[in-house]
């Protein structure tokens, strides 16, 4: 399944894509995707019902977040062999965990604000996965099985914020509008391998990222049994599993983001997201 949220900020409606790309309303069977409502268990209810059967929205409008809240968004830092090589870092022993603020979340095609102060604003194509069940002392093995589904995502960032500014990354992560995801909820049935889907992401219609998520230091089921080791894992909860080569800090001369700027950003079989960047108020 392919599932969305369709509608004015704040007021979007839970939706389905069907076969022939229509959006189908789901609100008579779920109120929203968030938490418990995208657990293996609840996605089978769903993945029961017809989509014919679905009212058509002819006109959805703005395409919201595929989720409408997260327990927690995680990420994992310098899991691309090349992208860690750009910025001149030791490829990760182990998978470096951080997280971004929950109200960082937006639409994929929400415009991207820079925040006051900003100067090094940067990109970063990710696949996100979005945990199904609830994940504590999981083996690689079993890894995969709680997964709910994958999406796409731009985990922007603030590079003066994150590493000139002390303490955490975080803080260079989650400005308002750094976490576009979506457009869909792709469930995990329906993505094969997550290790073999092409990344990349154009700015201003220049290619600037093109990869493919082979290059992951450590893979998907990696990266869940390694963090279930720490914390529990709950439904609804995001993983963003880190960018490929080709950010703006890595380049040479390095380049950020300014007003106006045009973002493409695509995981093979998880849709297309598209930004303008605009200056805070």
């Amino acid at each position: 399944m392919k599932l969305l949220r369709f509608g004015p900020v704040g007021s979007e409606k839970p939706g389905m894509l069907d076969s022939d790309g229509q959006v189908r309303d789901l609100s008579a069977h779920v109120a929203d995707f968030a938490g418990d409502a995208v657990s293996l268990e609840a996605l089978d209810k769903l993945r029961a019902i017809d989509p014919a059967s679905l009212p058509v929205v002819a006109e959805p409008g703005r395409i919201g977040a595929c989720l409408a809240s997260v327990p927690n968004f995680f990420c994992i830092g310098l899991n691309y062999a090349k992208h860690a090589a750009e910025t001149g870092a030791e490829p990760p022993k182990e998978p470096i965990i951080f997280s971004k603020a929950t109200s960082a979340l937006s639409g994929p095609n929400d415009a991207v604000v820079i925040p006051r102060n900003s100067v090094k604003g940067d990109w970063e194509v990710e696949l996100g996965v979005v945990i199904g069940k609830a994940a504590s002392y999981v083996s690689e093995a079993d890894a995969l099985s709680y997964v709910a589904g994958y999406c796409v995502i731009n985990d922007v960032s603030e590079r003066s914020f994150q590493a000139e500014r002390g303490g955490q990354w975080i803080k260079g992560k989650s400005a308002p509008t750094f976490g576009p995801t979506g457009p869909w909820l792709v469930t995990a049935d329906e993505v094969a391998d997550p290790q073999n889907l092409k990344v990349s992401l154009d700015l201003n219609g220049e290619t600037v990222q093109d990869s493919d998520t082979s290059d992951m230091i450590f893979t998907v089921a990696e990266i869940i049994s390694y963090m279930s080791q720490f914390m529990l894992l709950q439904p609804g909860d995001i993983i963003a599993t880190g960018t490929p080569s080709g950010v703006g800090l890595g380049m040479k001369p390095q380049r950020f983001l300014r007003p106006g700027d045009e973002m493409v950003v695509r995981v093979e079989g998880l849709g297309e997201q598209r930004q303008t960047t605009v200056a805070a108020d």
